[in-house]
């Protein structure tokens, strides 16, 4: 499964300043760039659906050549949501109360379907009188063409092309031209490994689109063949990396478990839940604590000390 979530706010928060150039150009023509704050995560519980929100991300900027600053939050959604302009105004209503500062709210979609516009207001009105029209900004991905990108130099117009509107057969051109313009851009090798991880991710294609992508690239200058070609090498390096990795840590847990199942019987759900996801280290850290353990009560102090 894919963690959207996390893909997009790693791609905005690494890239937040160019997201904005990209798709909100006034803005970059009345903020000090270099004055943005990344503020702290904030956390809502949605009395309605009874569940805490963690708010995507909230930043603080200055007003160019004033004293006074103003937030921007940014969400993102994966998927269409009836009702969410409710929550967007219980956002906007909670970081105003906290933060006493104008707010400027977005909302960046990227689901493939449905492809209708979402909408970008809530609204509250009795019969003979409005009382609110909260109104914010919505980047749908799948409304926009991919075309209207492609020349411009921006690091997250090279990632987002990925998951805007596009033909089925168009997906191997695509990811050449989004591989293009991410090699073109002089980033450092942590950006490049970021944008080109996000386009794969998103673009992802299967062999007879590997096909068409491999004779799309030899049309190209050489020198542009090579530069994509040691993207498209780093990701199989990578690949196998990550497959060794997996395969050490499958092992390792394998073992773990059998020694704590002959100990200590079955686990229950959740206690087998965080023992999968530690990372080989704690894996191993764990399998040496294992030693000194008489009860299970062991294995839960061993958690609260981590």
């Amino acid at each position: 499964m894919i963690d959207h979530d996390r893909l997009f706010k790693e791609l905005l928060s690494n890239f937040f300043p160019e997201f904005i150039e990209l798709f909100f150009p006034t803005i970059s023509t009345y903020w000090e760039r270099e004055s943005i704050e990344f503020l702290p995560q904030e956390i809502f519980t949605d009395v309605t659906e009874g569940e805490k929100k963690i708010l995507d991300i909230v930043v603080k900027a200055k007003f160019r050549n004033q004293d006074t600053v103003f937030i921007i939050h940014t969400e993102h959604q994966s998927y269409s949501q009836a009702g969410f302009e409710r929550r967007m105004f219980a956002y906007f209503a909670r970081l105003h109360e906290k933060y006493a500062l104008p707010i400027y709210p977005i909302v960046i979609y990227s689901h493939d379907s449905p492809q209708t516009p979402e909408p970008n207001c809530y609204r509250l009105d009795f019969p003979n009188k409005k009382i609110l029209e909260f109104n914010y900004e919505v980047v749908q991905l799948n409304q926009l063409q991919w075309q209207a990108f492609v020349n411009l130099r921006n690091p997250l117009a090279s990632a987002l092309m990925a998951k805007m509107r596009m033909d089925v057969q168009e997906r191997p051109i695509v990811k050449l031209i989004s591989l293009q313009l991410l090699a073109s851009l002089g980033l450092n090798p942590a950006q490049m490994q970021l944008i080109s991880g996000f386009i794969d991710t998103y673009l992802k294609l299967n062999p007879e689109e590997k096909i068409r992508f491999e004779a799309e690239l030899a049309t190209i200058e050489p020198r542009q063949q090579e530069d994509v070609m040691q993207i498209v090498t780093s990701w199989m390096e990578e690949g196998i990396e990550r497959g060794i990795e997996q395969g050490r840590k499958q092992g390792e847990l394998a073992l773990l478990n059998r020694q704590l199942n002959r100990r200590f019987g079955s686990l229950s759900p959740q206690v087998q839940e965080r023992i999968d996801n530690l990372p080989i280290a704690q894996l191993e850290e764990l399998g040496e604590a294992l030693l000194d353990f008489t009860t299970i009560d062991d294995l839960s102090a061993w958690f609260e000390g981590k």
